[in-house]
């Protein structure tokens, strides 16, 4: 009998509780996008009011060994630039500050909705899976590196600096704090294309 493969496809079928997610081993739900260092589901096309939706849109539950806080659907696109910069960046750049990062806090992913939700203004990059948002990187101590507390102030703050930096090439948008009230407390990477290269602030 191939237990082997039983057991995580066992795994798979449970329903492990928040704590729980606080460990890369337990995300067995499988590869996405061709790269085993991308774990989650397929979804599909994800249809939305308008110009909003998803095609060929994956579920995210870790990149690179690091979770995430919730589920994150976006596009391949999305996830391999992501899954990319926590491998080439971010790792490096916390190095093991707090034991090295364990997951990633997610504020925000897919949503059908305008940029910071003004009426009457363009549609995010959240509306068509090309977008993240994070708040705080939570280190393997049980302390975190928070956007809203630690920006601006001693290690953590350098550290917020040189990730903030780091993304932008990567991403096309790079936002954070002192960009605009809407971003005091989290970065938000888009795989946006600009004309003049990356945009961030």
């Amino acid at each position: 009998m191939r237990l082997a493969w039983i057991f995580p496809v066992f795994l798979a079928s449970c329903s492990f509780g928040g704590g729980d997610r606080d460990d890369p081993e337990l995300v067995t739900r499988g590869a996405v996008c061709g790269d085993p260092s991308i774990q989650g589901v397929v979804v599909g096309d994800v249809p939305g009011n308008g110009a909003c939706g998803i095609a060929d849109a994956v579920e995210v539950d870790a990149v690179g060994g690091v979770l995430l806080s919730q589920p994150a659907t976006m596009n391949c696109r999305t996830a391999r630039t992501l899954n990319a910069w926590v491998q080439n960046d971010m790792k490096p750049i916390v190095g093991d500050t707090g034991g090295g990062v364990r997951s990633l806090k997610v504020a925000a992913h897919y949503v059908c909705r305008t940029r910071n939700h003004k009426r009457g203004a363009r549609l995010s990059e959240h509306s068509k899976g090309n977008a993240i948002d994070i708040s705080a990187f939570l280190l393997r101590d049980g302390t975190d590196i928070s956007v809203l507390n630690d920006w601006g102030t001693g290690k953590r703050g350098k550290i917020l600096r040189q990730l903030h930096g780091s993304a932008c090439g990567p991403f096309g948008t790079v936002l954070g704090p002192g960009s605009d009230g809407y971003h005091r407390d989290h970065f938000h990477f888009d795989t946006a294309e600009h004309r003049n290269g990356s945009y961030c602030r």
